[in-house]
């Protein structure tokens, strides 16, 4: 009998940045999945935090090379890849010069937003797609954590949906309280358009916050779940507006089962 396939895409897992919640889930989730038979692939960008040397990355010359077009530049892909030794499990990394290789995450050292997340987002989300064609692997859920990963579920439903790998992925996105007080670069539906992703989509990126794109991501969407005790409170409201299969938040010693047990109703087992 053929494993059940899943996409982790991460914005943060640790040991590779600095312990926090979503970095915790992000850690312990995909290796828990992986001991209960489930066969997984787990994405995260390569922020230029991350000590290359010390955690082992080294670059996949087979996944790498190709050029992604954003903003009107070619971008080339790099894929990366570490092991977690005692979880037996691969993470694979995005990464870029132009957009992971500075030495923070999305905020300079003087706490001010990157110019460029929006496009940096693309990047990721395009990436981590990219490579799972080149990898001919078909999952069946798409977890994606993280705001970094918003644009996922679009792409899933609109840009990939006629692809045999995506065509009958299920997207789940996870929902955090990451308040990012910045709306994005006016030019962001211009970055994220692919065939498949009309204007009339692409409307509420024109003024985008994240408030915004996390609804378009909800919007997208399979399901979700609920990451921190607290979130956004219009977003809160927007969910409840919605008829989707929502799994609220769970305690750090529950998340583990509740999570693997959404997974199989989503499905249908």
């Amino acid at each position: 009998m053929e494993k059940t396939k899943i996409l982790f895409v991460q914005q943060e897992i640790t040991p590779y940045i600095t312990e926090t919640p979503m970095s915790t889930i992000g850690r312990y989730l995909p290796q828990y999945i992986q001991e209960k038979g489930w066969e997984i692939r787990t994405f995260m960008p390569k922020y230029g935090c991350i000590n290359e040397r010390r955690n082992q990355l080294h670059e996949v010359i087979r996944l790498s090379g190709m050029n992604l077009i954003i903003n009107e530049m070619d971008h080339p892909l790099i894929i990366k890849v570490a092991s977690i030794q005692q979880a037996r499990m691969q993470i694979y990394f995005i990464d870029n010069e132009d957009y992971f290789h500075r030495k923070f995450i999305f905020k300079d050292k003087n706490g001010k937003f990157f110019k460029d997340n929006d496009e940096r987002s693309v990047f990721f989300c395009r990436g981590v797609l990219e490579t799972v064609k080149k990898l001919s692997w078909a999952p069946d859920i798409i977890h994606c954590q993280g705001w970094i990963s918003n644009l996922i579920p679009l792409y899933i439903k609109k840009a990939f949906k006629d692809n045999p790998l995506f065509n009958n992925s299920k997207v789940i996105y996870s929902i955090y309280d990451e308040e990012i007080n910045k709306t994005f670069n006016k030019d962001f539906p211009d970055f994220i358009k692919l065939d498949g992703i009309s204007d009339k989509i692409l409307k509420p990126y024109s003024k985008a916050n994240y408030e915004s794109i996390t609804k378009s991501a909800i919007d997208f969407a399979d399901a979700l779940i609920i990451g921190s005790p607290k979130i956004n409170s219009n977003i809160s409201s927007y969910i409840k507006g919605i008829k989707k299969p929502v799994l609220e938040y769970q305690d750090e010693d529950k998340y583990l089962e509740a999570y693997s047990n959404f997974y199989n109703e989503l499905l249908g087992k």
